[in-house]
């Protein structure tokens, strides 16, 4: 159900845009666009917030073997029954088949492309890092153990300061350090070796002395949070 609280609907149409709503509540959203101006308006606004998002998601080939396997999955059955060629239905049968067959090579595709063997080791996951104040900051993907990050609203630090990136698992009593940021850096990668990126784990980034936190711990305010969450299709 479409909350009616606008703080509440906002935050659904950010997790609509992100792919993070469940089926059912994807598909509500959907089908109340068209007759909710207010949620449309919301949707159009996270959608423009988070448009740097497809700058993170590089291109990538078909995996080996996709053609191969969409061929042999047209090949002709074992035994073919030749149809009368005097029976005037001949050619719609034939029609009727053809037709047939080349939607499930297509729909064969389609799995094979969405769906490639063997899957990628985990799922894909993301969150948006939010000001205190709600504001979007940075777009956060995380994929086979790498963060990668995507500045939405570049703010000024201060030149004795840097934004130290942080990780903090569920049921962990203590963030660990990911790395510094650096000043000016509006797309940032970052390989941890000592944590791995999982679902429900809460990301932050504190403004810290030159050098990072000397302590090992956050020192600094914290600017921006957000948790992991798995992104849609994954």
């Amino acid at each position: 159900m479409i909350p009616l609280d606008p703080i509440e609907r906002d935050a659904m149409a950010g997790e609509y845009v992100l792919g993070t709503l469940g089926a059912a509540e994807a598909r509500e959203v959907e089908q109340a666009l068209e007759a909710d101006a207010a949620l449309r308006a919301a949707v159009e606004a996270w959608q423009a917030r988070l448009g740097p998002m497809t700058a993170l998601a590089a291109p990538e080939l078909p995996p080996p073997g996709l053609w191969e396997r969409i061929e042999r999955t047209l090949e002709p059955p074992a035994e073919v029954v030749a149809l009368p060629a005097a029976k005037p239905r001949t050619p719609v049968l034939w029609r009727a088949w053809a037709l047939g067959a080349s939607a499930m090579a297509a729909g064969l595709a389609a799995v094979l492309v969405l769906h490639p063997a063997p899957p990628a080791p985990g799922p894909r996951l993301m969150t948006v890092l939010l000001a205190p104040q709600d504001q979007p900051a940075w777009l956060v993907e995380a994929e086979r153990g790498a963060l990668r990050l995507a500045s939405l609203n570049p703010q000024p630090v201060p030149d004795d300061r840097m934004m130290q990136l942080w990780a903090l698992p569920q049921g962990a009593t203590a963030p660990t350090s990911l790395g510094l940021i650096p000043a000016g850096q509006g797309r940032v990668t970052l390989t941890p070796d000592i944590i791995r990126p999982e679902g429900g784990m809460l990301i932050e980034i504190t403004l810290e002395p030159p050098g990072g936190s000397p302590t090992g711990r956050p020192t600094g305010p914290v600017l921006f949070s957000g948790r992991l969450a798995p992104a849609l299709g994954t």
